[in-house]
């Protein structure tokens, strides 16, 4: 049985928004509970985390982005989120605290943005 690739473009951009999301959670969930109740620091502000969150980022953004231009043919999804990866990497130079968060939200946001407008341009075709 063969798999619709649309289906699999979907479910790539739907993943992307959900890991947007959680990354969204972390950020929020980090800044209350190390900074005002001192737990998990450990674990909540460990490079690897960030790390592997801004890989995910840019493999399903690669992915899915990039497929979308091929079969909608329109670049505002993909600079887009380009744009949000790029404010996420940047989040890993400045340290912790609110401009690690902030710049690590709006680049998740924008990611997560990018992935919207790429299921409405599949949806339109």
């Amino acid at each position: 049985m063969r798999s619709n690739p649309s289906s699999i473009r979907g479910r790539l951009d739907r993943a992307g928004i959900l890991l947007s999301g959680l990354c969204a959670v972390h950020c929020v969930a980090g800044i209350v509970l190390v900074g005002v109740l001192g737990l998990g620091g450990e674990l909540l502000l460990s490079p690897a985390i960030h790390e592997v969150g801004l890989a995910l980022a840019v493999v399903f953004g690669a992915a899915s982005l990039g497929f979308g231009v091929l079969r909608h043919g329109r670049m505002t999804p993909l600079v887009t989120g380009g744009a949000g990866i790029v404010l996420m990497a940047l989040a890993l130079f400045v340290g912790h605290g609110l401009p690690e968060a902030l710049l690590t939200i709006c680049g998740v946001a924008l990611v997560a943005g990018a992935h919207l407008f790429n299921l409405r341009g599949h949806a339109a075709h």
